[in-house]
């Protein structure tokens, strides 16, 4: 039961990031800059982020234990999260959300497949299995199938 329970919260995450890139893809179309959108999603992700820890009473980081973090871990993160999210918000209005969303988890599957054969990333190893490779090659027919009229 427990992980059916891990499994519903992976796909509602899945669902709050379409949501999340149909509302800031407006917003972005709105201001005509997606890197705009991208900013006001960033400080709204902080806002809500620092309400959950007072609401939730999260234990805080030690400052300690944040000095052994590697310099680049606090910002290389919101670099990706900032290309990503304004390529989201650049190809949805032209792409549809359906094919953007598709392609997406498509590129975000294949660099995962790599990164756990590789450990990239720090990453746990997994082998790439065939059951993978055939996952990966009905991801692409899907992305044909709806990209098809």
């Amino acid at each position: 039961m427990k992980i059916f329970f891990i499994y519903l919260l992976a796909f509602i995450g899945g669902v709050s990031l379409a949501v999340q890139a149909g509302f800031n893809t407006q917003l972005g179309t709105i201001v005509k800059q997606p890197v705009i959108a991208v900013i006001a999603t960033s400080i709204a992700s902080a806002i809500f982020g620092c309400l959950f820890i007072l609401l939730f009473k999260e234990e805080s980081i030690q400052l300690t234990i944040a000095q052994q973090v590697p310099w680049y871990l606090w910002f290389i993160g919101g670099l990706f999260s900032m290309i990503g999210i304004s390529l989201y918000f650049y190809t949805i209005p032209k792409l549809g959300i359906s094919k953007m969303i598709a392609f997406g988890l498509c590129g975000q599957l294949i660099f995962s497949l790599f990164a756990g054969k590789f450990g990239w990333l720090n990453l746990p190893v997994e082998p790439i299995t065939t059951k993978k490779c055939i996952g990966i090659v009905f991801m692409a027919i899907s992305i044909l199938l709806i990209n098809s009229k």
